[in-house]
């Protein structure tokens, strides 16, 4: 995959338009941004184009119309701020005569974060960047910029005019943070082989598309599955998990996607691993059973420690591992053990890893081996896009733009 970098381009005394996703967790009774990950993760490559003399113009957005999370990004600025090491400016308006007169105003090494863009109501219109390009936003901000860089990963997958209307009109270039992202998440595609994924969480549906894909086109050798996903494949392959684990399954959507359950493990039985033997809720004691030991009546909240010595054995076997989800309800003591280790062997093993997803990265963080794993994405949902080569309207834009 080949796209711009900030590698090719001299941004001295340049303006240039910086398209990040700042979108943050919010105390929606205070207003107060809950965990600002995604803000500090953007600030390399803001620190990079301002200590290199550009003008740094801000785009980002916060909610969507409607959501409780639906603000201004005053305080985005003062986090930002804080995570930059120097004064990131606030304009409340994003194109209006105050926004643009600030822009044209602004001094080399300067940074100034815009309102959020999703006030204005053309960024809600999505489309091809030819098309987003003809938009107000994008027509009335590239009149005043030199350069688009995006840094926007975890919206990659959108195609709203400030993530892909500016390629067609201005240099274009890929920020720090997406080409980290890209060039790490590159390597679960075209993995060095032994290759092995690791699924979990509760989005069974995004897991199943992700094996379809992985296995269709030869990139894993193995999936080791368990959380939802390998309840769901479990009853695909014909047991009976009991009437509160079905329960939780249906309140998600299982019967939507049995189906492809049923058709994955008649297509690829013999690479994909399902749970040995489960940890159950006992009343608030966790109890290992035996797959054979099914049905139960309790809800099951963890692999169990023969998975755990199956799993780790492959894993260190492998020279690519991918994990995306966590393997059970790790954030509850007691059904820990099953996410921690197998994240421990991934940690220890030899091969290229990868981890991305909120909840698997917050675990590998409580786990205390985030550090170990070569790349860890913080993309989200862009993550699941990539992993299950679904189409990346930035990504796409990135490589066909003119530098």
């Amino acid at each position: 995959m080949k796209f711009p970098t900030l590698d090719e381009v001299d941004v001295k005394e340049k303006t240039v338009l910086l398209r990040v996703d700042i979108n943050s967790p919010i105390n929606t009774q205070t207003g107060e941004i809950l965990d600002d990950t995604r803000i500090r993760l953007c600030a390399p490559t803001i620190k990079e184009l301002s200590s290199k003399g550009a003008k740094v113009v801000v785009l980002a957005h916060q909610g969507r119309p409607g959501s409780d999370d639906f603000t201004t990004l005053e305080k985005h600025a003062r986090k930002l701020s804080d995570a930059v090491g120097s004064k990131v400016d606030y304009m409340d308006d994003v194109l209006g005569p105050a926004a643009r007169e600030a822009i044209k105003k602004m001094r080399p090494g300067e940074i100034l974060l815009l309102e959020n863009v999703r006030f204005y109501a053309e960024e809600t219109l999505k489309g091809k960047p030819e098309e987003m390009s003809k938009t107000h936003l994008v027509q009335r901000l590239a009149k005043l910029a030199d350069i688009y860089v995006n840094d926007a990963f975890a919206a990659a997958h959108r195609k709203q005019p400030s993530l892909v209307g500016f390629g067609p009109v201005l240099p274009t270039y890929a920020g720090r943070l997406m080409e980290k992202e890209l060039k790490g998440l590159s390597r679960a595609l075209e993995p060095e082989k032994p290759c092995v994924y690791v699924l979990g969480g509760a989005k069974f549906d995004d897991s199943l598309t992700i094996i379809e894909h992985v296995l269709e086109k030869n990139i894993a050798d193995t999936v080791l599955t368990g959380g939802l996903v390998g309840h769901a494949l479990l009853i695909a392959g014909g047991k009976d998990l009991g009437p509160k684990n079905m329960e939780i399954l249906n309140k998600k959507g299982l019967g939507e996607v049995i189906e492809r359950a049923k058709n994955v493990i008649v297509r690829y039985g013999e690479k994909i691993k399902t749970p040995l033997d489960i940890v159950v809720d006992s009343e608030g004691k966790p109890v290992e059973l035996d797959v054979a030991e099914l049905p139960t009546d309790f809800a099951i909240g963890d692999i169990g420690s023969k998975t755990i010595d199956e799993y780790s054995k492959i894993i260190s076997g492998a020279k690519t591992v991918v994990a995306n989800g966590p393997l059970g309800i790790f954030e509850k003591k007691g059904f820990e053990r099953g996410t921690f280790k197998i994240l421990e062997a991934m940690a220890n093993s030899n091969a290229y890893t990868i981890i991305g997803g909120g909840h698997v990265v917050a675990a590998a963080q409580a786990a205390g081996i985030a550090e170990k794993i070569k790349h860890v994405s913080t993309g989200g949902g862009a993550c699941i896009s990539f992993l299950s080569g679904e189409s990346m309207p930035v990504v796409e834009m990135l490589t066909k733009v003119r530098s």
